[in-house]
């Protein structure tokens, strides 16, 4: 039972005023009296917007809609395009600008590489990722498929020397390539000091050579004659030798190599809202909580790993002696974003006057930034931003309006924070079709601020599938990724970034590779993410991190962008083409089935855990028991295709149901083994899990824009309400 207590104008749970009260102000220029005015003065000025903001996209579906009815079967580009314009879903393009961000910390500006994206409700992971600014290229190999395990070089049991020297082979050839000597190879080094020119390497031959380019080395630990590690740069990348002829690897290695510590995931979202389950003051305060301790640097973890007990905390910074004997401080994590949930959620946590729950997104942006002003006023152990900026990512906004109204409610915040304008950084997710075909214009709303754009397929994939539910039948999901507006999508978001001037001051982002555990594959492929002008893309782990950054050593996207710049800009025809089936009529009953099963089992992995434990993210198994990173975007384009066939007759409820039955027991085996797990099958009417995943796709079709918060939030409620 909630027990609020009245704060200004404001109903506030008990659990959040104490939080805010007696773990967050302290330290701060502010008091409770200013803070909860302050708050509730935003709640009673905003909430209006925001709400009618929500409304406006519910009429432009009715629009869509109807259209796309009367259209069925008849469905002509330049006429679509044409009923866009008039509705104002499509608006005209303004003139050039480039954006005016200033303060941007040199992570985001002028450096390349990795982003990890991670629950802010799980402290380990939120430290986990925080610290993989710096990742061990050994361990990162040795542990995953990322090196083969043929002839001898297995992974499984204790430490194989033969996988080992085969991790040994792959980073000296990786020095070799981006840090080549003037003669000679790295894997014929027998001692790295550090003298007159710069790197000095001794060959087992006797020579001494030194890097082919002296600037690559820009320090060393230790003693220059006994250094512990060389730290060398390429690309904007740093990586460090280390050195430790003792160590169990050092020991067995000519010139004392332990490790290869690369400089990997530069930036890392804090995430608030599609990998966690935070539906209450209790949970939002576990998030808050753990982002406080970020900010503060006192966030730690205590667990249990192999018998033994352990305690996690924030990494401190690195620190060189530089080749003219000055002392070079390096950050020793990663630059924090925090993801606050997007404008259409609302939160029980907080009543407004009225005795409604307030909208989640202001309450986030008030909360988060206030917490951040540790970080600002420097009251911590570590530094997260050394340019005085905080960073907000802002998800699921719906053209230039919501994204003007995220700029109004960072103007309040800082206004009502004491904080300069434009100290709260940005980032656009483009993952909205309404944001996509009007991408120029949302950054144009924000482009004093603005620090971040990206593509995220699967939720863009979602909100495409909505957008055009009533039109026809939508290709399979293998279909829909080689339809020609994917492709256009990704190449449009990075022409319009780099036409508005985002070099420089901010980054130009991709999504996430989603199989942790194929790490090989993702060393084949994800290359292409630099390749295509994007300065970061999102991974699942810190090893996947470590081996992602391995790319922008071998791309300069720096370079790449300024090659782009002078390509037209993708086709809007192509992204407005809608990814309808050319031939439904094709389809087996075996074929729509699989195709069922698919998603069927997916939405269940992924909604058993958010219902039953609280989990907004996980590797859940596929139907095929590959482990795929899962969250609410994944989950969202299953439910809305599933929908999109149920609407259209491919097929019909009696098979939904069916479908899910059996698919409820195969995930039920594949979590067999987690004590917490409760099984859906065979008493499907009590299983809430089992419940909410169906409603996902009986009542997808009319979800706001296919999302999937409201019914999981609903459904969460539910359940947490049955065990009081």
């Amino acid at each position: 039972m909630a027990n609020y207590l009245k704060r200004v104008e404001l109903q506030v749970e008990s659990t959040l005023v104490d939080f805010i009260e007696q773990e967050v102000l302290p330290g701060l220029d502010l008091s409770a009296e200013q803070f909860w005015q302050s708050l509730s003065d935003v709640v009673g000025d905003l909430t209006p917007e925001n709400r009618a903001l929500l409304a406006k996209r519910d009429a432009i579906q009715v629009k869509l809609d109807e259209w796309n009815r009367a259209h069925q079967g008849k469905f002509d580009l330049q006429e679509y395009r044409a009923f866009l314009l008039e509705i104002g879903y499509l608006l005209p393009e303004g003139d050039d600008f480039e954006i005016t961000t200033t303060g941007v910390d040199d992570e985001i500006a002028r450096q390349a590489g990795p982003q990890l994206v991670v629950p802010t409700s799980n402290a380990r992971f939120a430290l986990n990722a925080t610290n993989a600014r710096w990742g061990s290229m050994y361990d990162a190999l040795y542990g995953t498929d990322a090196i083969s395990e043929a002839d001898g070089a297995s992974r499984v049991g204790s430490y194989n020397p033969v996988r080992g020297q085969k991790v040994i082979d792959f980073c000296r050839s990786l020095l070799d390539a981006h840090w080549p000597l003037a003669m000679g190879s790295h894997s014929q080094a027998i001692r790295y000091q550090v003298g007159g020119n710069g790197l000095e390497v001794g060959l087992a031959d006797g020579s001494v050579t030194h890097l082919a380019d002296p600037t690559q080395c820009l320090g060393y630990q230790g003693t220059s004659t006994a250094p512990t590690g060389i730290l060398l740069a390429h690309n904007g990348l740093r990586v460090v030798i280390q050195i430790d002829p003792d160590s169990h690897i050092g020991k067995t290695d000519p010139a004392g190599v332990a490790d290869l510590l690369s400089e990997a995931a530069l930036t890392t979202i804090q995430d608030f809202e599609d990998s966690v389950a935070a539906v209450d003051a209790d949970d939002k305060v576990g998030v808050y909580r753990n982002w406080l301790g970020l900010m503060k640097g006192d966030l730690a973890e205590r667990f249990v790993k192999g018998g033994q007990q352990l305690t996690r905390t924030l990494n401190a910074d690195k620190v060189f002696t530089t080749l003219d004997g000055h002392d070079l401080s390096l950050p020793g994590r990663s630059l924090l974003f925090c993801r606050n949930v997007g404008h259409l959620m609302s939160n029980p946590a907080i009543l407004d006057a009225q005795g409604d729950q307030i909208q989640e997104g202001i309450m986030d942006a008030m909360i988060s930034v206030l917490i951040a002003k540790h970080d600002l006023l420097q009251n911590g152990t570590v530094r997260n931003s050394r340019t005085g900026s905080v960073y907000i990512v802002k998800p699921k906004m719906h053209g230039p309006e919501e994204v003007a109204f995220a700029n109004t409610l960072f103007n309040r915040v800082e206004d009502e924070l004491g904080l300069a304008r434009h100290t709260i950084k940005i980032g656009v997710m483009d993952e909205e079709r309404r944001t996509t075909v009007n991408l120029k214009e949302c950054i144009r709303q924000v482009k004093d601020r603005v620090v971040f754009i990206n593509t995220g397929f699967l939720d863009r994939t979602g909100d495409e599938i909505h957008t055009s539910m009533l039109l026809g039948i939508m290709a399979t999901k293998a279909e829909i990724k080689q339809q020609p507006w994917i492709a256009a999508y990704e190449d449009w978001n990075v022409d319009v970034g780099l036409e508005c001037g985002l070099p420089g001051k901010a980054q130009i982002g991709k999504g996430m590779w989603a199989m942790p555990d194929e790490m090989a594959a993702m060393l084949k492929s994800k290359i292409s993410h630099p390749k295509s002008g994007a300065n970061t893309a999102w991974v699942p782990s810190p090893n996947g991190a470590t081996l992602h950054s391995i790319h922008y050593h071998q791309v300069s996207v720096f370079d790449v962008q300024a090659q782009l710049k002078t390509r037209p800009r993708a086709a809007l025809d192509d992204i407005l083409t809608v990814p309808l089936s050319s031939d439904p009529g094709s389809w087996t009953a075996n074929q729509i089935q699989q195709e069922l099963d698919n998603n069927a089992q997916g939405i269940l992995g992924y909604v058993v855990r958010w219902i039953d434990q609280g989990v907004g993210c996980s590797k859940v198994p596929d139907i095929d028991n590959v482990g795929l990173m899962e969250d609410r975007a994944t989950l969202r384009i299953s439910s809305q295709h599933m929908a999109n066939w149920l609407v259209h007759g491919v097929t019909d409820e009696a098979q939904v149901r069916a479908t899910f039955k059996r698919m409820a027991a195969v995930v039920d085996e594949q979590n067999e083994g987690d004590p917490q797990y409760r099984p859906m099958a065979p008493d499907f009417d009590t299983s809430i899990a089992f419940q909410a995943a169906l409603d996902l796709v009986l009542k997808g079709a009319e979800q706001p824009n296919g999302y999937t918060e409201p019914l999981l939030h609903a459904y969460r409620l539910k359940l947490k309400a049955s065990r009081t």
